[in-house]
């Protein structure tokens, strides 16, 4: 259906205050142009590659082997920062989207949190190797602060989508912003490869002979240049946001003294009312467990890739890029097994797989194959300058399994909710959702550092995030696939 009959459909509702063309919201205001709804979208694209680049692949891996110069003691602390940003994030973001549908509006808050992101990351350019710029306090401070404000800045942006697009296109534009963001987080990834990391190591034609800008690679230039590329990246993809898309007016009755007691009032409510739905409690609690345990998996997974095998930038980038590309079909495997069995199986079936994935990942060293020993002096499989042993690329093939698997079980957990929750009460319950995302975000960070710190071990410190795994699964057991009931 075109967008010029959705407008007829509206008009012909009855809705005589729009103008030819326009469309009302899902919050029966007028919805956003196509323009501004397209730049709501872009914001993925400018904010979430900071994940990928920055946390998973290229800038946490480099602290923890570089700055910190000890890849279990880095582990470690890469724990804690995250937990501690998680504490924060637990103890306010469940309640910032309530008091923003009190208060109404929601760019004020999204430029103050481009504003703290855009300097925190390209200050990280500054965290030289073994402390000889930043300090890891300083670097930690840093890191706690743009993980909070991003955290932030998606509850406010995800609350502008009701306002921004028609009922018709909400899941259209969702999955947009989705898919945009895993687009440039390759494009950034292919990007620093083609102009940072291949140059010197390669031949090809194609490749540059040396780094782009003038990059020391021998000064770990081309990790610490990831801070102000995402920095001038989100800066410069926000702007369509900011001028493209429109606010929701501010509610003038409220203020924001009363906005905030009454959006905290507004959550305790709405979690009191589980006592009466037991079984989707059940299923929030368990997915609050396995949540945390496949977060702490993303987090840690380059950390550790790195300190196992000793992975430089280049190498990092490439694991990057093709498990970014694999983790596209776990979205399909994931569609395929909830259309197929049901959402319920289709989660044990991808729970089950990231636990027998990371089970086979800390069963594989340089000199471990499945927990079997193996020669590291054997020649390497072939001469590419990256994944050259076959621990290494056994390796790569078991993270790959974990990547489809995790992506599946995000596409699940969001279908078995709808299946089971009161339709009348569908809004309130997908918040209780993101709360159980957000409330307990510290719990795997913190859990992976502290075993990390006291077996001094980045595999026992890795393997740990198999007891939220095996606990949420264990919860999803005792949940049914049925409807609950709404209840006054």
């Amino acid at each position: 259906m075109s967008a010029g009959q959705d407008a007829g459909e509206f008009a012909g509702a009855g809705n005589f205050g729009l103008k030819a063309g326009e469309q009302l919201s899902a919050t029966g205001d007028k919805a956003a142009d196509l323009k501004g709804q397209y730049s709501w979208a872009l914001f993925h694209w400018a904010r979430d590659a900071f994940v990928i680049i920055i946390t998973i692949y290229i800038f946490g891996p480099y602290f923890t082997n570089y700055v910190v110069s000890d890849p279990v003691l880095g582990q470690e602390i890469w724990g804690h920062i995250n937990g501690f940003a998680g504490i924060i994030v637990a103890l306010t973001a469940p309640f910032l989207g309530a008091i923003a549908d009190m208060a109404g509006r929601r760019k004020p808050w999204i430029i103050a949190m481009v504003a703290i992101m855009v300097p925190a990351t390209f200050a990280l350019w500054w965290a030289l190797p073994g402390e000889a710029g930043l300090s890891i306090y300083q670097i930690a401070a840093l890191l706690i602060a743009v993980s909070v404000a991003f955290t932030w800045s998606e509850v406010f942006h995800n609350s502008m989508l009701p306002s921004v697009a028609p009922q018709s296109r909400i899941g259209f534009l969702s999955g947009l912003g989705l898919a945009l963001a895993n687009v440039s987080a390759l494009t950034l990834l292919c990007f620093m490869l083609y102009a940072f990391m291949l140059p010197g190591h390669v031949t090809w034609s194609f490749i540059p002979a040396m780094p782009l800008f003038g990059i020391d690679q021998a000064a770990h230039e081309n990790s610490r240049i990831a801070g102000p590329i995402i920095a001038t990246w989100l800066f410069f993809f926000t702007l369509p946001l900011l001028f493209f898309t429109p606010d929701t007016p501010r509610n003038r009755a409220v203020s924001m003294a009363q906005a905030g007691r009454m959006g905290v009032m507004r959550v305790l409510r709405t979690v009191r009312q589980l006592r009466q739905y037991r079984n989707v409690a059940t299923y929030l609690l368990a997915r609050m467990f396995y949540n945390d345990g496949q977060s702490a998996v993303l987090i840690f997974g380059g950390v550790y890739a790195a300190g196992i095998f000793h992975w430089d930038a280049l190498t990092l980038t490439i694991y990057g890029i093709v498990l970014s590309i694999f983790a596209v079909g776990g979205g399909f495997f994931g569609g395929w097994l909830d259309d197929t069995f049901g959402s319920r199986t289709a989660i044990l079936v991808s729970i089950g797989g990231t636990i027998l994935g990371v089970l086979m990942a800390v069963s594989i060293t340089p000199e471990l194959i499945f927990f079997v020993p193996f020669d590291p002096a054997t020649p390497p499989v072939w001469d590419m300058p990256f994944f050259r042993t076959l621990p290494e690329l056994l390796f790569v093939f078991v993270v790959i399994f974990i990547a489809i698997n995790i992506t599946a079980a995000y596409a699940n957990s969001r279908t078995m909710l709808a299946r089971i929750a009161p339709n009348e009460k569908m809004s309130e319950f997908f918040g209780l959702y993101a709360l159980s995302g957000t409330v307990t975000a510290f719990l795997g960070p913190l859990l992976v550092g502290t075993v990390t710190g006291i077996f001094h071990s980045q595999r026992a410190g890795f393997a740990s995030v198999l007891i939220l795994l095996v606990v949420g699964l264990a919860l999803i057991l005792l949940v049914r696939e049925e409807r609950a009931e709404a209840v006054d």
